[in-house]
């Protein structure tokens, strides 16, 4: 594995706002000849995507991949249901949490490894108002800190 050339291409800053993240999964995900392409240029945007089980099968739904120039005639739907790939009993272990525990399963990043599209997704449940108001005030804290710890060492 110390070979394995990870290029992080796009990451979910507002899953880690919304969600408490618990576990996280590696799975593929089926493009297009002209996704991929965009995909590889970074053309991709996860702000509001989201997972979803149809048929003992997972679906990255919403997730925006920006049509590839150059592959207009042949262009792709931007915002069409992409499919993911895990293995059958990581499907079936995450379908069964969603059902029971009410978790959701958020995409937290797309990445290439050994020039494959990879995309993290991540067993969450949601946070409330008050935990993200109590998140920003612990991060505003920590700002200050390093503020002062910065100005103490100047």
């Amino acid at each position: 594995m110390a070979n394995d050339q990870v290029k992080v291409v796009a990451t979910n800053r507002k899953a880690a706002h919304d969600y408490f993240l618990g576990d996280r999964y590696e799975a593929g995900i089926v493009l297009t000849g002209s996704e991929i392409k965009s995909v590889r240029a970074g053309q991709i945007n996860l702000r509001d995507s989201y997972v979803q089980a149809r048929d003992n099968e997972l679906w990255l739904l919403n997730a925006h991949i920006a049509p590839y120039e150059p592959a207009q005639r042949e262009g792709h739907e931007p915002r069409r249901p992409r499919k993911l790939l895990l293995h059958r009993r990581e499907i079936a272990r995450l379908i069964t949490q969603v059902q029971q525990k009410g978790f959701t399963i958020v995409p937290t990043q797309v990445y290439l490894r050994r020039g494959r599209a990879k995309v993290e997704i991540a067993l969450a449940r949601g946070k409330r108002q008050y935990d993200k108001r109590e998140a920003i005030g612990k991060r505003e804290v920590q700002r200050q800190i390093e503020r002062a710890l910065k100005e103490r060492k100047s």
